[in-house]
């Protein structure tokens, strides 16, 4: 199974030399599997090494690296190399010693092209904004679509919903405890202990932790952060709540997205809407299984509207559009997509019941560029999750 971004990097690595290609995105989607086939399809010299057990303050390990690759090329006669570089970010100043080296090719000529891989969104994207600046392309690889999850493992679509799209858990959903435990293990505690408590500092990790678990919980819901708070054991202010979703945000796993106002501070001030990136992290913490979750109507109806708001939030990972949702005097509109100055407000319909006039007053206030039903009476939740979103806005 090769994801669609195989094409992306392939082409980029046999472009002349110009940029270091960076590879990003949240933890187990797939990025050492997709570069280790791209290495075994091309016919460029390669050399690739990997962090994963190199100590964290060893950062001449990376010069030792590119050592290898100069004398390669030197002694081979090659007329360029690829150097690949995984778990880059594991080792302090980083972007320092990469900014040398590459700088250092550049200024003699030599022929090295570069990709470097992290499993850390945050801890990479910081040593390339302090670093790196114009010397870097971003390649960003998102969660599987539901077309990638049922090519690579027969998944249903309600599978989909309940399960989400981590590919090394697919395998397990029949076995509920061993995927709870590889979601939990391999997902939570590595992307909160190794990516975003390694780095940076948080004063109580115990509420980081609970903020994930309930934002995740309530994913596609509107909760004040002032109630959030009352349901927290260890609860700090609203400005914490705040700065621990941006973190959890940056580390791709769940938002708090904000409400659609003209206004930017209006936006920032409003009740955030959870929204997970992955439907697991959700029903991880649902205390339903797979079954009982299809036949509870209210469960199954959150389930859906958070399957399409990840795959909505995955999208704007890629294609760099904003999203929000719009609420006001108890009408609302699920998701509203932003990009430049074209608007696209998406409503879920997930049963008969839901009302959704919300959708036309939304048309009548801010005339939007396109609108978009999901589910009953518009497009089938398949074929939506299916779908690339930047085209609502071609």
């Amino acid at each position: 199974m090769q994801r669609s971004y195989f094409e992306t990097i392939a082409s980029r690595v046999n472009e002349p030399r110009k940029f270091l290609q960076i590879i990003e995105g949240p933890r187990q989607v797939g990025k050492s599997t997709l570069i280790k086939q791209v290495l075994k399809s091309t016919l460029l010299p390669w050399v690739h090494f990997t962090a994963d057990n190199v100590p964290a303050t060893r950062t001449a390990w990376i010069s030792d690296c590119w050592a290898t690759a100069r004398n390669k090329l030197r002694m081979e006669h090659l007329p360029e190399l690829l150097l690949v570089i995984d778990e880059i970010q594991k080792l302090k100043n980083w972007g320092e010693v990469v900014k040398k080296e590459w700088d250092d090719d550049t200024f003699n000529d030599v022929p090295i092209k570069v990709v470097l891989l992290g499993s850390s969104r945050i801890r990479l994207e910081k040593g390339l904004s302090e670093s790196l600046k114009g010397r870097y392309e971003t390649i960003k690889m998102p969660n599987w679509t539901l077309t990638e999850i049922q090519e690579g493992f027969g998944m249903t679509t309600d599978e989909y919903i309940y399960f989400g799209s981590y590919p090394g858990a697919a395998d397990l959903r029949h076995d509920l405890d061993r995927w709870q435990e590889y979601i939990s293990s391999s997902i939570v505690d590595a992307t909160i202990n190794n990516d975003i408590l390694m780095d940076t500092p948080i004063a109580k990790p115990a509420l980081l932790r609970q903020t994930f678990e309930l934002s995740s919980a309530y994913s596609g819901q509107l909760v004040s952060l002032t109630k959030m708070l009352g349901q927290l054991q260890d609860a700090g202010n609203t400005t914490t709540l705040t700065h621990y979703l941006d973190l959890l945000n940056q580390a791709g796993m769940v938002c708090g997205l904000n409400k659609y106002a003209v206004d930017k501070a209006r936006r920032r001030n409003s009740i955030p809407k959870y929204q997970v990136y992955n439907n697991a992290l959700m029903s991880l913490y649902c205390e339903h299984d797979f079954e009982s979750a299809r036949a509870n109507h209210k469960l199954w109806g959150r389930l859906f509207e958070s399957a399409v708001g990840a795959h909505i939030m995955n999208c704007a990972y890629t294609n760099r559009f904003k999203v929000y949702y719009w609420r006001e005097g108890g009408k609302e509109v699920d998701f509203v997509l932003v990009k430049d100055t074209k608007v696209v407000a998406v409503e879920v319909k997930s049963n008969h019941d839901k009302d959704t006039s919300g959708l036309h007053i939304f048309q009548d206030l801010f005339h939007p560029y396109r609108t978009v039903l999901v589910g009953e009476e518009g497009i089938d939740i398949e074929t939506f999750l299916r779908s690339n979103l930047k085209e609502l806005f071609v």
